[in-house]
């Protein structure tokens, strides 16, 4: 998959937006203000993409046993709720990405408050 496949399946996704909060290379996904995507844009043009997905904590140990070369905890997050998932490696298919984020996006709307579910609902 490439960066722009991503970025735009994540912003045609509901409520979501991108910005830049840490610094210049961190390209952030948010759903009504929450991270659900982070990317490291330096990795991405090095030729190592991954993006960092949050993910149910039992699902995420699952996932790094499965996949130990491609999913790992995530880097510089909490490695219980955010995985790192290398991109185009040779056992994930673009179906499976889309799968992930498709998890961290509802993981994060799922802990959303009431408020902010109706307008998220509204968009």
């Amino acid at each position: 998959m490439e960066i722009d496949e991503i970025r735009q399946y994540c912003l045609n996704k509901p409520g979501t937006t991108e910005d830049f909060p840490f610094d210049q290379h961190t390209l952030v996904f948010k759903v009504m203000g929450k991270m659900y995507a982070l990317i490291g844009l330096e990795k991405w043009e090095a030729g190592s993409p991954t993006i960092n997905l949050k993910c149910d904590p039992e699902k995420a140990i699952e996932l790094r046993e499965r996949y130990p070369d491609e999913i790992y905890g995530g880097y510089h997050m909490s490695k219980k709720h955010w995985n790192t998932v290398v991109i185009n490696g040779p056992h994930l298919t673009p179906k499976q990405i889309i799968h992930f984020i498709n998890h961290s996006y509802e993981l994060v709307v799922s802990k959303l408050t009431k408020k902010q579910k109706e307008e998220l609902n509204k968009l």
